[in-house]
């Protein structure tokens, strides 16, 4: 059942906020083999020690200490995952599936991964083929209270395994609505689709985000009403449920053009600084891919990031994506993409050291071999690949370095991709790849060697703290 936001009284810092926008300069991986490795791992687990369930005090949410990411009083780094449509699987409605969410929750705490990377909920009509569906928002302020149910539900579910989320507030991008629907529902017109009108539309419409002081007031409702809400299963308000970790401003934000770079900077201020005001518990990230979504400006990454409102840094590596590992030659192009990611993590750390905040690597992927999709194709380059970031973030942990660790894009865990279409359709399982993207492409299943690489590499930093 929709839920309507009509006349809303918005809190005072809000409507600062909002006149702030408006006011502001616009310048600017065989069988025995994986249950003889996952009982080895699991001895190593055992041996090393694992965190238990706590209950709800103030140590059970993610801190920063010295630099570093501190957890019920311990240095917390992680292998963790992506798990966009956690909150619709966790739904009663269309889509929910609450077998499944318990079972993909269990195989992910089981091989050590305790941090998720989830989306709040689409925005926009259902029916588009490359959107997420159901959405969450479906009109200004309307809300599908039956995705709502399922975040709530998700929330609970993850506190009872001592698992943590990530939860981004909107998108770059058209696949979950985001920065194009609130543009649309301001009055700038259809919001073009990529897949039909081409990504160079798609991206001038959406340049218009960081100059639209009216998208720009939706989305911060948007932000109060999810931040002010109140979970049904644990009734504790969502600022204060500890398994949440961090809020993050949206998935992927970009300023989208030089013009916009003052504004892109002034928006993720003053959005940080709201969520800041209403919530003193969770920490608060940006989401951004770094320099490469900062208009190939390491400075304008450094800016945004020097907000002391923002408690930590991200960035994301696509090496297929940006050129750096062709889909015919995935395994002759590892090193390449080895050398790059060590590069470009580099570059990143150095500024996350310069503010003494961590840094999280949650967006990565990579492949299945051959370019292939369905569940039954080999991952041996992308294992190799995971291996190297996986052992970098172990390296980090020992040393208690400023990477403090990242999440895979995505799990896809039990899903069964269709055999007769390769992008998603109404009724399809939800995979690790959004609906614009072909399904198997980046997921992780739970068949896949992939899983014995991820199980290892969360055993080894266990040890290591």
């Amino acid at each position: 059942m929709p839920i309507l936001l009509k006349n809303v009284n918005l809190h005072p810092k809000l409507l600062i906020y909002s006149n702030a926008i408006q006011m502001r300069n616009f310048s600017f991986y065989n069988k025995a083999c994986m249950a003889l490795s996952a009982t080895l791992v699991f001895l190593l687990f055992m041996s090393c020690g694992q965190q238990s369930a706590t209950s709800t005090t103030d140590s059970n949410f993610v801190k920063i200490e010295d630099g570093h990411f501190v957890r019920n009083g311990k240095p917390y780094y992680y292998v963790g995952a992506n798990f966009w449509y956690g909150a619709i699987l966790a739904s009663t409605g269309q889509g929910g599936d609450r077998d499944r969410l318990s079972a993909e929750l269990d195989s992910l705490k089981n091989i050590g991964v305790d941090n998720l990377r989830i989306l709040v909920g689409g925005d926009g009509e259902n029916g588009l083929p490359s959107r997420v569906q159901p959405t969450l928002q479906t009109a200004p302020g309307v809300y599908n209270d039956t995705i709502l149910d399922g975040l709530d539900y998700l929330i609970d579910q993850l506190d009872k395994r001592d698992m943590k989320a990530v939860l981004y507030l909107n998108n770059a991008w058209e696949w979950s609505g985001g920065f194009s629907v609130y543009l649309q529902w301001a009055g700038k017109g259809r919001a073009p689709i990529p897949s039909i009108d081409g990504w160079p539309t798609y991206m001038e419409y959406v340049a218009q985000y960081m100059q639209c002081p009216e998208a720009q007031q939706m989305f911060l409702r948007h932000v109060d009403f999810i931040l002010g809400r109140t979970n049904r299963y644990t009734n504790r308000a969502y600022t204060d449920e500890p398994a949440i970790m961090s809020w993050q401003l949206a998935n992927e934000p970009r300023c989208f053009a030089d013009a916009n770079k003052d504004a892109f900077v002034q928006w993720t201020q003053s959005v940080a600084a709201f969520i800041k005001s209403k919530d003193h518990n969770h920490l608060v990230s940006t989401g951004t891919e770094g320099k490469h979504g900062c208009e190939q400006d390491i400075q304008l990454y450094e800016d945004i990031h020097a907000d002391p409102n923002i408690d930590y840094l991200n960035c994301h590596i696509w090496p297929y994506n940006w050129g750096w590992a062709n889909k015919d030659s995935l395994d002759v192009n590892l090193e390449r993409a080895k050398q790059n990611t060590m590069a470009y993590l580099e570059l990143h750390q150095a500024i996350a050291q310069k503010y003494s905040k961590p840094l999280v690597l949650e967006e990565f992927g990579y492949p299945r071999d051959g370019f292939q999709f369905s569940r039954s194709s080999t991952t041996s380059s992308r294992d190799e690949y995971y291996g190297f970031i996986f052992n970098y973030v172990a390296e980090q942990a020992a040393a208690r370095g400023s990477l403090a660790g990242c999440n895979f894009w995505a799990w896809g865990g039990n899903a069964q991709p269709s055999d007769s279409h390769v992008y998603w359709q109404v009724g399809d399982d939800y995979t690790g790849d959004p609906a614009q993207e072909e399904q198997g492409l980046n997921s992780v299943f739970s068949t896949d060697s992939t899983v014995i690489v991820i199980r290892e590499a969360n055993a080894k930093i266990n040890c290591n703290l």
